[in-house]
């Protein structure tokens, strides 16, 4: 076993995942279930499962196109989201007051 890959994809993706949209809704679940266990094994093997899909994707990808251009795409892809959130964020009602957020909202 490559014990690099497996450490750098394991902390890759549990850096990632931190605090991001899937693992809100599952405290959200945990919290107002009665069965936490349910909750975790539930959310452990769709996490399993997209895992997996995106693992066959990318094994039918790499057939088909040099690693080099997929790292490129990739790299693409996340300037590209980065200046939309980027914009987005300019554009945020009271963004450019200069005020905190606990200002705007007692206004």
């Amino acid at each position: 076993m490559d014990w690099k890959l497996f450490a750098s994809t394991f902390a890759a993706i549990f850096l990632a995942e931190m605090g991001d949209k899937t693992q809100i809704a599952t405290l959200s679940l945990a919290g107002s279930s009665s069965s936490r266990w349910v909750v975790f094994a539930a959310s452990a093997l769709a996490l399993v499962s997209t895992s997996a899909v995106a693992v066959l994707l990318g094994e039918v990808v790499s057939r088909h196109v040099p690693p080099v251009w997929v790292k490129r795409a990739a790299g693409l892809v996340f300037v590209v989201l980065g200046v939309i959130y980027l914009v987005g964020a300019k554009e945020e009602p009271g963004a450019r007051s200069g005020e905190p957020p606990s200002a705007r909202d007692q206004s």
